[in-house]
């Protein structure tokens, strides 16, 4: 894996040394006070255009536009009518490949790679995270073009890895308010803040080409602002998940990707 990622810089692959322990603390310690650790640089630069460059073409011919208007929970929800204020509607649009078209790939390798799994369990103070089984959702690579975006959402996962490989001109920014509800609470009425543009809690950042993104997606609302200029924001999302054999319906293939298999 040295071919991809700068090891020296961050140790994954010795797994419970004082160095590789050191950061595991360093990104537990951030996820604590931030919601979010990033390791800028995890992944070499040159294998992040080069990850852009492959998928170039199937982003142009394969790739499945998706486009929706929804709310934060991308659902009703019961008790809430249509036109509270944390049920604002948005718009979300961007193409996606799915793990099937990117075979091969730098991407794939890293995902499928026992020792990146072992850091985000420690990481997230799990006591083991496995791949997931559906070939087409465990890694997708997403492309927001000009104008497109990633609206205001939850994860259904407690946490959400991703690593960015192409930073567009302008815009394309990564926002995000930790810990707006909790399992618990709800927080209608802070949602509907958020919403409005009132919340000073919100943050926004701009990563950099092979940053590694780890963030509790769960309860912290977040989307990615749109996109400006001719260049793609381009990024990865590694999905794992505490029990093996994890798989969508087809279901939710076909709403996710326009396809079962």
């Amino acid at each position: 894996m040295h071919d991809i990622l700068d090891l020296d810089r961050f140790p994954l692959h010795r797994p419970h040394t004082p160095d590789w322990q050191a950061l595991v603390d360093r990104c537990r310690a951030d996820l604590a006070a931030e919601g979010m650790f990033n390791l800028d640089g995890l992944m070499r630069p040159g294998i992040a255009a080069q990850a852009v460059a492959e998928t170039a073409p199937r982003f142009a011919a394969d790739a499945f536009l998706h486009e929706r208007t929804h709310n934060i929970y991308f659902k009703p929800v019961e008790g809430l009518p249509p036109d509270h204020p944390a049920l604002r509607q948005f718009q979300t649009s961007n193409r996606t490949l799915c793990a099937d078209q990117i075979a091969g790939s730098a991407l794939l390798r890293l995902y499928e790679w026992p020792q990146f799994a072992t850091f985000l369990a420690a990481t997230m103070d799990k006591p083991e995270l496995h791949v997931m089984e559906d070939p087409l959702a465990c890694v997708n690579v997403m492309s927001y073009r000009e104008g497109q975006a990633l609206n205001w959402h939850f994860d259904r996962s407690e946490f959400t890895t991703t690593l960015l490989l192409q930073a567009p001109d302008q815009g394309g920014g990564f926002e995000y308010r930790t810990d707006l509800r909790s399992d618990g609470d709800p927080n209608y009425d802070g949602v509907a803040r958020l919403l409005r543009g009132e919340d000073p809690e919100s943050k926004v950042i701009t990563l950099s080409p092979g940053t590694l993104n780890v963030f509790k997606g769960k309860n912290t609302a977040h989307r990615v602002t749109p996109v400006k200029g001719a260049r793609e924001r381009v990024i990865a999302v590694f999905s794992y998940y505490e029990r093996p054999g994890v798989t969508f319906s087809d279901a939710e293939r076909l709403g996710f990707y326009g396809r079962a298999s």
